[in-house]
């Protein structure tokens, strides 16, 4: 958690607005208003994977390039259908010419980055089934946490957020002699939605879903407390 300089500004004077004014109007406060900034951050548990797999292949001819690919991705729909969690997402390739000159006759490439998500339990089986397809180079994998565990870390990053904004609300009532803690303002400046950390792969050796970086999120909220 981290708190940013606080605002302290002098007592002002109190004018009880009319019922139309203080719905307009933001509260007024009649003692010493302090502004604070404060900062959450955490990680949840990775509930599933994205992964982003680069499928390649060559020919004399750019036709003989995409038939190669194509029985590369179909060969690849096959070994991971029934490692993947719901469909592939399959962009349309693309063909480009390599060598020529003195890197020897020119051939053709075509290649596209397919996508798809894993669960934890067959993380390990499809980095490995990735790494043996013909063609296929594992580009990352993304962790992505549950809609729930995704909620449940906003909810804790909110209370810990406004329970230590009100500590140092206390604190600074505290050091100036005051007692009552009123919170007048929350503004939320960014957060609420969690993160999802993408990272790269050695497929030479076993992985473990627990050892893959856990989503995250952060959270920033303005406090304006009125101390009197």
């Amino acid at each position: 958690m981290a708190l940013l300089p606080a605002l302290v500004s002098l007592p002002t004077a109190f004018l009880p607005p009319t019922a139309s004014a203080a719905a307009a109007n933001p509260p007024v406060c009649n003692g010493t208003l302090l502004e604070l900034s404060v900062s959450e951050q955490g990680q949840t548990r990775s509930d599933r994977f994205r992964f982003s797999l680069r499928i390649q292949a060559e020919g004399a001819t750019a036709a003989a390039a995409m038939d190669q690919l194509n029985q590369r991705l179909e060969q690849t729909r096959m070994t991971l259908d029934s490692l993947i969690s719901g469909r592939l997402t399959v962009p349309a390739p693309r063909t480009y010419g390599i060598g020529g000159g003195s890197q020897g006759p020119r051939r053709q490439q075509a290649s596209t980055t397919i996508s798809g998500e894993v669960d934890r339990g067959r993380y390990d089986a499809l980095i490995q089934a990735a790494g043996r397809l013909a063609g296929g180079s594992l580009q990352g994998m993304t962790s992505l946490a549950s809609d729930q565990d995704g909620a449940a870390l906003a909810d804790q990053l909110l209370q810990k957020a406004l329970r230590d904004g009100r500590q140092q609300a206390e604190r600074t009532a505290s050091i100036l002699g005051l007692r009552t803690v009123t919170l007048l303002r929350i503004d939320q400046r960014r957060g609420g939605s969690i993160r999802p950390v993408p990272y790269a792969l050695n497929t030479a050796r076993q992985f473990r879903p627990d050892e893959a970086p856990r989503p995250g999120q952060s959270l920033a909220l303005d406090l304006d407390y009125c101390l009197s």
